[in-house]
Parts: C-alpha cells; structure tokens; sequence
C-alpha cells in the first residue's frame, strides 16, 4: 500500500473527452487519480500520461463496468496500492439510439448494465471502504438533465440516467455523515450527432444562457463539492436553465 495521507480519487471514464478533463482537474486539485478504461488502451494511457505530469503516482486498471466481477478485480488492484480511497467519480456511460417498439434484450442489458448496474456496484464497493476511514469522503455521480425529460429513442438511456440519481440519494442517507454522496447533471456539453438532432444554432436557442456548455463548467461544479462538507443527496444540474424550457 502506498500513499498513506494523500488524498486518491478512484474513477470510472476518465478516458472519455468529458471524463479526461474531470480527471486532470481532480489531479490538479491533490488527488492521485486510479482510473478504469474498456474500449481503447491507447486513448487511456494517452489520459494517464497527462495526468501524471501533475500527479505521478496515478494509475489505470482495465474494467468493463457492466460486469460486477470485473469491478471487484479492479477494486483488488486498488487496493493493493493505495491505502485510502477520499474521492469517487462514476463516468462510465454507454449511449445509442434505442426506438420505441423495438427495443431489444441485448440493448438494453448494454444501456443499463453499464449505466446503472456498473455505477451501483462501483459505488458499493467504495463504499465498503469508505465507511470504515476516520474521515469524511465523497462519491460524485454522473448523471444526464435526461433523467428529467422525456427523450424519444432513449428509454433505456434515460431510466438508467434516473436510476443513478436515485442511487445517488439512497447511498446518501444511508452512509451519512461519513460519506457524502451528490449527483452532476450535465446538459448539453458538446453536440453528439446520436441525440442531437438539431443544429448546433438551433440547440442554442433552447438554452436560456445561449450557449452549449463546456467541460470547464463541470469541472467547476466538482471543485464545488469537493469543496463542500455540508452538501448530500443533491442533483446539481448544470444546463444553461435547458430544464426551464
């Protein structure tokens, strides 16, 4: 074990182009980052290796999320090298196209097996840790402002992204006050041509702050709550005012 009194984030999706920039953000904020990746080592090891210009020590661990014996082999890893766990992130998304009637098994095993089953068994097994630390520790949720509306094509998507946020409270009243649980909400940060079906111009005009949103502006939420010790149990959408529509 190693790193006894520095603060270590353990994150699902760093390797995303969302979850890169949250991840070289907590790295600037002291922790050292041990992240899972799935799809693409060299896009994961690219991550790893601009993270480690700020903290060095940081680490990665191949996990396919949607299945709980590969989140339990990643935690072993974890734990045979850090002796702590202050911060955890959950970011691993899967997203597609899903219509109404056709939705199949294997869809939605995909959507919500990644989504939902991977972030729950993640956050339990953080949380076996963390509840037994002298000190305070948190658990940040990503979630989508889809769990608030109603998007055609996405039913699988978007009951996933709402079950997270639920997820987000129970673990929240059940570990208090020793772990703090909160849930970010994103909107639209950049167009993705699978949901967007309107123009960058035309989805611009649905924000009442009129632009899309940047990764900055998350990150911003999450220095926020790391921040915090009097916050649990919340969803912080950061959307522009999209939900006001």
């Amino acid at each position: 074990m190693t790193l006894s009194g520095k603060k270590v984030c353990f994150m699902t999706g760093a390797s995303g182009v969302l979850g890169s920039e949250i991840a070289l953000a907590v790295a600037g904020q002291g922790y050292t980052v041990f992240f899972t990746w799935n799809a693409s080592e060299s896009r994961a090891t690219e991550v790893l290796e601009k993270i480690r210009w700020i903290s060095p020590l940081s680490q990665m661990v191949r996990c396919d999320v949607s299945k709980s014996g590969d989140i339990v082999r990643a935690f072993a890893t974890f734990r045979e090298q850090f002796d702590r766990l202050d911060l955890l992130i959950t970011s691993a998304s899967n997203f597609f196209r899903t219509p109404l009637p056709n939705v199949t098994e294997e869809q939605w095993d995909s959507l919500v097996d990644t989504n939902l089953k991977g972030t729950f068994f993640t956050m339990q097994e953080a949380a076996a840790i963390m509840c037994k630390q002298p000190f305070v520790s948190r658990i940040i949720t990503m979630t989508d402002i889809s769990a608030d509306l109603v998007w055609r094509n996405f039913a699988p998507y978007t009951v996933s992204k709402c079950g997270i946020q639920h997820l987000t409270r129970i673990f929240a009243k059940e570990f208090a006050p020793t772990i703090l649980v909160n849930s970010i909400a994103p909107g639209t940060i950049t167009l993705n041509p699978q949901k967007e079906m309107d123009s960058e111009e035309e989805m611009v005009r649905k924000i009442p702050l009129q632009r899309l949103g940047d990764p900055l502006d998350i990150v911003k939420c999450i220095t926020f709550l790391l921040e915090s010790d009097y916050i649990t149990g919340q969803v912080l959408n950061v959307e522009g005012g999209r939900l006001l529509q």
